[in-house]
């Protein structure tokens, strides 16, 4: 069975939708500042965008801060060097549901079972939040990493759309990675200064790169019973 190309995908709506003459609204889920400078790059003309940021993985908060607040300095910059209109939300960052969620997938590797569930509650948030705003569609950056299951990313949204009736908002599918996407995002993350992380995000992430928990371990409050 031929994979899907899911970038061609998006190309081929993206033509469809300007041959339209139209701009329809987007809300895309930010894993963090340096991947999404491809995204916005990609998609800011096409669609009118709002960024969320909305990431409960990310440990501990001060590292959760830093690239909160890398994201929004750079939709700043990237609006007043290109006279775009991209907006950014922060959602509710509550590390708690991320240990609740991954209760008993400690021990996956990168790119295992943990990481599916740890992309679909984030598509959850990012659907939910698209259909509140009134957003025709929803993606996320999760796809211009290497590190990421794309495959796994978009059929978590595909699955998201077809299990909730009434939802307005439509998985855009996309694999941002493709010609030198991820590449490209890095470039861009220098031309911007940011700051890049050197792990994904999550303990689990930092301790299968650096080893021990170190001054990185679980709060006592968010610990699995």
């Amino acid at each position: 069975m031929q994979k899907r190309n899911y970038q061609t995908e998006l190309e081929e709506l993206i033509e469809q939708l300007q041959s339209e003459g139209r701009r329809p609204t987007l809300l895309v889920h930010a894993c963090c500042g340096p991947c999404n400078t491809k995204v916005l790059s990609s998609l800011s003309e096409a669609f009118k965008v709002t960024v969320l940021f909305y990431n409960p993985n990310i440990h501990p908060k001060p590292e959760y801060e830093k690239r909160r607040d890398t994201q929004a300095d750079f939709i700043v910059a990237f609006n007043d060097k290109n006279g775009t209109d991209i907006e950014f939300v922060e959602g509710k960052y509550d590390p708690r549901r991320f240990f609740q969620a991954t209760k008993g997938l400690e021990k996956e590797p990168e790119k295992g079972k943990r990481c599916e569930v740890c992309y679909e509650l984030r598509l959850q948030e990012a659907k939910k939040f698209a259909d509140e705003i009134g957003c025709e569609y929803y993606t996320t950056s999760l796809t211009v990493s290497p590190y990421k299951n794309t495959e796994a990313v978009n059929t978590i949204g595909d699955t998201l759309d077809e299990s909730q009736n009434g939802s307005q908002s439509q998985f855009l599918h996309s694999d941002f990675k493709k010609k030198n996407g991820f590449r490209e995002s890095i470039a861009l993350a220098k031309e911007y200064d940011l700051y890049r992380q050197n792990y994904c995000g999550c303990i689990y992430s930092y301790t299968s790169r650096f080893g021990g928990m170190g001054k990185l371990a679980i709060p006592s409050e968010n610990k699995h019973e």
